[in-house]
């Protein structure tokens, strides 16, 4: 088995381990619905929250069935935006267009920044997401995140879990998969990372996706905090 030494480059997903996405999506929503004479009760935001990741969730899946053909996270953010606009009768479209962008204004956990940077100064790390390009970079700049590489799987005109996401980390790296750590919140994540033979660590968020009593990851850690202090006492 790979050892925590033996590990050359981390790669960290980044909706939902390094940001909040719910939470950021949330204040995007309640701002664009809300009026001066009328405030959404917490409630009705929480619907809208679902219809727009219940979009997102559908799209990427038909697009990883083949049954779509690829579009990048800009396009669907867009659309779910629409869907947002339609149930809470937004008709301005500076609004919904405002609104479409809300994905590059999510906020960071209070443990990344500092967690990357702290990693940052031991060895190469890469972000690896969903996000478009475009994306991406707004994202990094708005949650204070800094790498030496952050991918998207725009480059690779598909989503995680797709194969081909996490060949071009392996193929950034430049080192054998086995020595590469993936780090997520989400269990389905680590299982297509874990697939192309990279290591994989567990880091629970509440917005994460819990692993399963059959999911057997390298290393579960209780916060980045943690993780990061084992990667670097070596």
């Amino acid at each position: 088995m790979v050892e925590m030494c033996d590990i050359e480059v981390v790669v960290f997903d980044v909706l939902g381990t390094l940001v909040d996405e719910p939470s950021g999506l949330r204040a995007a929503i309640r701002e664009a619905v809300s009026t001066p004479d009328d405030a959404p009760d917490d409630e009705s935001i929480d619907g809208l929250v679902t219809v727009w990741q219940e979009h997102i969730e559908l799209e990427q899946r038909r697009i990883g069935q083949g049954h779509r053909a690829y579009v990048n996270s800009g396009i669907i953010d867009g659309e779910a935006a629409g869907r947002v606009a339609a149930h809470a009768g937004l008709t301005d479209p500076t609004t919904i267009a405002r609104l479409a962008t809300a994905g590059q204004r999510l906020p960071s956990w209070g443990d990344s920044a500092a967690s990357l940077e702290r990693l940052a100064q031991r060895l190469p790390v890469l972000g690896l997401s969903n996000a478009s390009r475009t994306a991406l970079l707004r994202l990094n700049a708005h949650a204070g995140l800094r790498w030496h590489q952050a991918l998207s799987a725009e480059a690779a005109l598909a989503y995680k879990p797709a194969p081909e996401v996490y060949q071009l980390a392996i193929d950034t790296a430049g080192c054998p998969p086995e020595r590469i750590l993936m780090v997520a919140a989400h269990a389905w994540d680590l299982r297509g990372a874990q697939s192309r033979g990279m290591r994989t660590a567990y880091v629970p968020r509440p917005v994460g996706d819990p692993p399963t009593n059959s999911d057997v990851f390298d290393w579960r850690f209780n916060g980045l905090d943690e993780l990061v202090t084992m990667l670097t006492a070596r």
